[in-house]
C-alpha cells in the first residue's frame, strides 16, 4: 500500500523588482529601473509583464541587446497572452531594456544587474526614476555607480566617444566627478499621481 502524499501547495513567483518614473514626469533616457533576480529571461520577464500590465497596459513585444544574457527566449506567456522577445545589436544598450505596449507607447527601463548589493540597487533605481532624470545612458549610469569615488566620469550620451573623451575616461585625465548622489533606499512615489516601487 502507498501512502497518499499531500500536494505542494503552488509557489508564487517573487515580485518583480522595480521603480519607475512618477505619471508627468520628464521622460529623459529612462522610464524606470528594473533589478532581475537572475539571468534567466524565462522566468524573469513574466513577473516584470504582470507588475507593468496595470499601469502600462499590455506588453506586446520585449528587446534586450544579448550581452549580458546567456538565452533570449523569442517569447514568453503573460497575462494571459504570447509576448515577442527580441535582442538588438548595437541598437540596445547592453544595461537596458525596452518595452512595447499595443497602442500604448514604448518604454525604457535600466536594467541593474542581478548580482548587485542591495545598496547600490537602490541608488540606481532612485536615480533611474527620479523626476527630471537621469540624464545618462543605463550603461553611463551603471558606470557613474560602479566609479561613484569619483574616479572617472561616465559619458552621458549614446554617441561613441571622441578620442580625448576616450582617454580621459580611462584614466588618462583627471576628471570631474559623475556619480549617482548616494541614497539608501528609493525615494517614496506614493503620491496620488505616482507609480509605485515594488517588489523590494
Amino acid at each position: 500500500m502507498n501512502p497518499t502524499l499531500p500536494h505542494p501547495e503552488p509557489v508564487a513567483a517573487p515580485a518583480a523588482r522595480l521603480a519607475l518614473k512618477a505619471n508627468g514626469a520628464s521622460r529623459g533616457l529612462l522610464d524606470g529601473a528594473w533589478w532581475p533576480r537572475s539571468r534567466d529571461l524565462l522566468s524573469e520577464l513574466p513577473a516584470l509583464t504582470d507588475a507593468l500590465h496595470p499601469l502600462w497596459g499590455r506588453i506586446t513585444r520585449i528587446a534586450v541587446n544579448p550581452e549580458y544574457w546567456p538565452v533570449i527566449p523569442r517569447k514568453i506567456s503573460a497575462n494571459g497572452h504570447v509576448v515577442k522577445v527580441g535582442w538588438f545589436t548595437p541598437e540596445i544598450d547592453p544595461h537596458k531594456l525596452l518595452l512595447l505596449s499595443y497602442g500604448t507607447g514604448r518604454w525604457d527601463l535600466l536594467i541593474i544587474p542581478p548580482e548587485t548589493g542591495a545598496e547600490s540597487a537602490a541608488r540606481l533605481m532612485a536615480a533611474a526614476s527620479d523626476h527630471d532624470g537621469p540624464p545618462l545612458t543605463a550603461s553611463a549610469l551603471i558606470t557613474a555607480d560602479t566609479r561613484h569615488n569619483g574616479t572617472a566620469t561616465a559619458t552621458a550620451t549614446d554617441e561613441p566617444l571622441e578620442p580625448d573623451e576616450a582617454w580621459e575616461s580611462e584614466g588618462g585625465a583627471a576628471a570631474a566627478p559623475t556619480a549617482v548622489p548616494h541614497q539608501p533606499s528609493p525615494p517614496d512615489r506614493s503620491g496620488p499621481d505616482s507609480r509605485p516601487i515594488v517588489g523590494m
